[in-house]
């Protein structure tokens, strides 16, 4: 499926394409020191020091996945950046492929067809990393990566991921995925400058229907803690309903039960 430069807007003007990096997000880093416009895109066919949440390593070998970053600089999309990014990548996968997918609190995309989903197998995820000065943050550099083919994981990774070829069944086209992934966050922020962050969040529900009703723990300050998703706060913390009451979470990793 094609996507027009318009429909693009400034994702994607400018793009850089290799063959293999250390990391996207890195190359990204240093063209926006370097004062590189918002929408500037870097992609590459493998990563060898690929960054994912919490200090993990993002798998990426070669001819397997996408692996890309972009630099954001519009104060609107801060705030909301890395849940707008689950939603393009999410958004961005559908329309290429047709492939139905949920996304899972904050931005993991999963499958959810077949075995993907009963297994809660992830496809992509996103990672959002901020430089800040005195006058607050400077830019964002959004990074993704999905993983388009099979391709061999490590053994705590190979029961837990997947791929969009292996969902399907068929090859698909990684510049579709690139270019709908792109349209999508352009609407995204489009849609978080004009409107502000309530597009986002209803968009992202859509997509997350774990986030309400689903049993879930997390490691609290006193040990591991249990309860049920209760849906977002208005800042975008994951609401969990407990014995205690209802507790906020920013940051860290929530399992499904």
């Amino acid at each position: 499926m094609e996507a027009t430069a318009a429909e693009r807007g400034p994702f994607g003007r400018r793009l850089v394409y290799l063959p293999e990096v250390a990391s996207t997000n890195d190359l990204a880093i240093r063209a926006a020191e370097a004062g590189e416009p918002e929408g500037t895109v870097f992609a590459a066919g493998a990563q060898t020091a690929g960054r994912g949440r919490l200090g993990r390593t993002w798998v990426s070998p070669p001819d397997a996945g996408l692996y890309v970053s972009t630099i954001i600089r519009r104060q609107a999309l801060v705030p909301w950046i890395t849940l707008a990014g689950g939603v393009a990548v999410a958004e961005g996968i559908q329309s290429a492929t047709g492939l139905p997918v949920q996304i899972k609190w904050p931005n993991d995309v999963i499958a959810v067809g077949g075995q993907g989903f009963r297994a809660r197998r992830k496809l992509a995820g996103v990672l959002a990393e901020a430089s800040t000065g005195l006058d607050g943050v400077q830019y964002v550099i959004l990074g993704f990566g999905i993983n388009l083919r099979s391709a061999s994981f490590p053994p705590d990774l190979a029961g837990r991921v997947t791929s969009i070829e292996a969902e399907l069944g068929r090859a698909i086209d990684p510049g579709a995925v690139l270019a709908q992934s792109l349209v999508a966050l352009n609407r995204a922020a489009d849609d978080l400058v004009t409107n502000g962050a309530g597009g986002i969040v209803t968009r992202w529900l859509a997509l997350a229907p774990s986030a309400q009703g689903a049993s879930v723990e997390w490691d609290g300050p006193t040990g591991i803690r249990q309860g049920t998703t209760a849906g977002l706060a208005s800042d975008g913390a994951l609401l969990v309903r407990t014995p205690a009451g209802v507790e906020r979470i920013l940051s860290g990793e929530v399992r499904w039960l």
